[in-house]
Order: structure tokens, then C-alpha cells, then sequence
């Protein structure tokens, strides 16, 4: 049979992204406490295909994968870059990593889990050099006792979310940057409470995020949306650094 892949194509149209996508597939992560974190990730491959090729394998993204199985962590981003552009030929490779990474409670609660979730995703391409970037999704709740008005959550507690993505100088650590991100939370609560406000406004608690992650310095670029659940409608504020 014909390999209609590699045959030369005379068009001259190059095709952004070629790929797979939602390969469920277990990863490790490393964790701050525990070393290894074991998670299962939603994955997607993808390259930027020359225009003098017809197409490429879509096996040869899953046979790359599996070659990591069962070692698949952030530092091994860029291999796995490397070998998709070699192998598929690629002018720029890219990967993606939805995942949930797990964190104790601060607070130990008979009526909660011990454990909390929050949802992270991991991207990578690769062309000449090597971008990577780590977005973190948080979720924000109101003590009990949080005043009515304006900022009311939807359900008992729960108020919105807030999402960040970063990209690293050095390396820094997922619980780290989750850290940053929930005491600007509980700054931000607590100021909301002393002040006998009508609730957190978006507005500055996406300013009070972005000012904890600017501080650290292992961190080079920012994007910051805080989101709030209202009854029937929800309210957002978004900013990245320059």
C-alpha cells in the first residue's frame, strides 16, 4: 500500500495543527509533600504540518506517549516535545495536560473531604525554543457567617473560581503557586469581612491575585480571571502582566 502520509503535496498549503485529542492517560506530577503525585490526565498532541506533506501517522502521537508510560511528568515536557518534532517531521510540536492534583485542607472537617481538587492543565509547544505554561484553576467559597448583599454565593459557601496562568523563570512548585493564589483569597475575604463590605468584587480580588503572583520572582509572565456565580447570570475580572 501506498504510504499517503509521506507522499510529497504540491499545494504549498502548510496545516496549522494536526493531531489527537482527549487520550485519557495516567501521569505523574511531582508533589512538594509526597515527591509523586499519581493522576490521571486528558491529553492533546498536536503539530504544525509542513506544507510538502500530504499528512502524518496518527498512531505515531499514542506510540510516543507510551513510550513514557508510567514516567510522565512536567520535566519530561520537553522530551516529548523533541521526539513528536522529529519523528512527525513537525515545524512546531504542542502538548496539553488537563489534570486534577489534590492538596490536604488546611482545615480538617468531619463533614468535607480531607482532601481538595483543583483543576490544572499543563501546556507545551515547541518550534525553536520551548514555551511552557501551567494554568491553575482555584476555587473560592464564603465562610458561613459571610454578610448578605451583593457577592452572595449560589450555593452555601461556594462564590466562584479563580484561574491563573504562569510561565516559569525556574522551576516552582504546583502547591506553591495554589498558595499564592489562596492567600490572596483569604486577604481578600478577610478585608471584604473587617470592612463590612456586601461581598468580594472581582475586580479586586483579581488585583490582589495578580499582586502575589507579581512578587514572585520565579515567575516571568501572568494571566489572572476571577469569576463570581450569581443567581441567573456571572460577573468576571481578567489581567495579565506585561
Amino acid at each position: 500500500m501506498k504510504d499517503i502520509q509521506n507522499q510529497e503535496d504540491h499545494r504549498r498549503i502548510n496545516i496549522k495543527k494536526v493531531g489527537v485529542k482527549t487520550i485519557s492517560y495516567p501521569i505523574t506530577v511531582l508533589d512538594k509533600a509526597r515527591s509523586r503525585q499519581h493522576t490521571i490526565a486528558t491529553v492533546n498532541m498536536y503539530v504544525n504540518l509542513p506544507h510538502q506533506f500530504k499528512g502524518t501517522h496518527m498512531s505515531r502521537f499514542v506510540e510516543i506517549l507510551n513510550r513514557f508510560h508510567g514516567a510522565i511528568d512536567i520535566a519530561k515536557f520537553r522530551v516529548i516535545l523533541e521526539e513528536m518534532k522529529e519523528k512527525l517531521e513537525a515545524e512546531a510540536a504542542h502538548i496539553e495536560m488537563a489534570f486534577a492534583y489534590f492538596l490536604p485542607r488546611k482545615q480538617e472537617d468531619p463533614e468535607t473531604l480531607k482532601s481538595r481538587r483543583y483543576e490544572c492543565c499543563m501546556h507545551g509547544s515547541l518550534e525553536v525554543e520551548e514555551d511552557l505554561e501551567l494554568r491553575v484553576e482555584v476555587p473560592v467559597s464564603l465562610p458561613p457567617a459571610a454578610p448578605a448583599g451583593q457577592g452572595l454565593p449560589r450555593s452555601p459557601g461556594h462564590w466562584g473560581k479563580v484561574v491563573a496562568a504562569v510561565k516559569f523563570r525556574n522551576f516552582f512548585w504546583i502547591e506553591d503557586i495554589i498558595t499564592l493564589i489562596e492567600n490572596a483569597i483569604d486577604s481578600e475575604r478577610s478585608a471584604a469581612l473587617d470592612h463590612e463590605k456586601n461581598g468580594m468584587s472581582v475586580e479586586s480580588l483579581t488585583r490582589r491575585v495578580a499582586e502575589n503572583l507579581e512578587e514572585e520572582k520565579a515567575i516571568k509572565w501572568f494571566s489572572v480571571k476571577v469569576q463570581n456565580l450569581a443567581e441567573g447570570y456571572s460577573t468576571f475580572a481578567a489581567m495579565e502582566s506585561a
